[in-house]
This record gives structure tokens, C-alpha cells and sequence, in this order.
């Protein structure tokens, strides 16, 4: 069975040609479009839906950066362990922390601007996190890319957190 990079033929890497991606996908989708199948036995429906369903599948997964990640690591063997392996950095633990009394403060002080200011960090985290995960990815260091991913989606998790004291706050 064809991994998702080969489903588009695109190389097996982090950074992808989004607009490649996408004309690709469109093709998988044209090839696998109901309309297509309208005559077709129930069989040949059945296929055709399980591949449109499929390139979905691929197509969610690559277009989004933390999801790519992911699946690179998986697809060279490395087990994410995200439910069991919570271990971090200490340097990246005392930032959980200052993040968190950051949001409570700003939660309890209903201080839009020290939201606002908490965001800011969050989208600057994510950015170097992300390209640190490129480059351990390109290096093919899966293992140290793991980690990189477990960082991520703490990071993804706590945006949504500071979303909800947003709204919150905002009512």
C-alpha cells in the first residue's frame, strides 16, 4: 500500500510543495468522483469511495504541518508515545508554567491585552518550534523529532486553552 507522499508523488520530507499537494489531490479526487462510478457495479462504487476517502485521509494529514510530522515519524518507525511519554525539557517545562500563571492572571484580571501578549508568544513559539522540527526532521533524526512533536501539540493544546479564557473574557 502506497504511503500518503507516494499517493501524491511528492518526496517522503517535511517541507512540501503545498500547491503541488493540492493539484495532486484535486487529480486523486477527479479520478475517484461518484460521478465517475455512476454506472459502475456496487463493487467499483465501493473502491472508488474508499480511494476519494482515503486521499482525504492523506490530504488533511499532509497539508497540516504538526499532522506531517507526525506521520513522518511514525512512517520511520518511531512511536510518538504522546499518551505516555510526557517528559520534557526542563527549560520547556518552566515555560509551560510562566505560560499558565500568564493565563490564569490574565484570566483572572479579564486582561484582553495580557491575552493578547500571551498569544503573541504562543504564535513565536510555535514558529521556531516548528522550524526546529523541520530541521531535526531533515536530518532525520525521528527520535529528536518526536519530542519536537510532543512540544508542538502541548503548544497547539495551550493556544486552544487561551482561545477559551478569550471568549471568556470577551463575553
Amino acid at each position: 500500500m502506497q504511503n500518503h507522499f507516494e499517493l501524491f508523488h511528492l518526496p517522503q520530507r517535511f517541507e512540501i510543495d503545498t500547491e503541488a499537494l493540492d493539484r495532486a489531490y484535486h487529480e486523486v479526487q477527479n479520478q475517484a468522483h461518484p460521478d465517475r462510478f455512476a454506472s459502475a457495479s456496487g463493487a467499483e462504487k465501493r473502491v472508488a469511495m474508499q480511494w476519494a476517502t482515503r486521499a482525504n485521509e492523506a490530504y488533511k494529514t499532509l497539508k497540516n504541518p504538526l499532522a506531517r510530522a507526525k506521520y513522518l515519524c511514525e512512517l520511520n518507525g518511531v512511536d510518538l508515545q504522546v499518551e505516555s511519554n510526557t517528559a520534557m525539557p526542563p527549560a520547556f517545562l518552566m515555560q509551560q508554567m510562566e505560560w499558565r500563571e500568564k493565563l490564569e492572571d490574565a484570566h483572572a484580571g479579564k486582561d484582553i491585552g495580557e491575552l493578547e501578549n500571551l498569544e503573541g508568544e504562543l504564535r513565536a513559539a510555535r514558529k521556531s518550534e516548528l522550524a526546529s522540527l523541520a530541521a531535526t526532521l531533515n536530518a532525520g533524526d525521528y527520535q529528536a523529532a518526536a519530542q519536537g512533536v510532543r512540544r508542538m501539540m502541548f503548544i497547539e493544546k495551550f493556544e486552544e486553552e487561551v482561545a477559551r479564557v478569550f471568549d471568556l473574557v470577551s463575553e
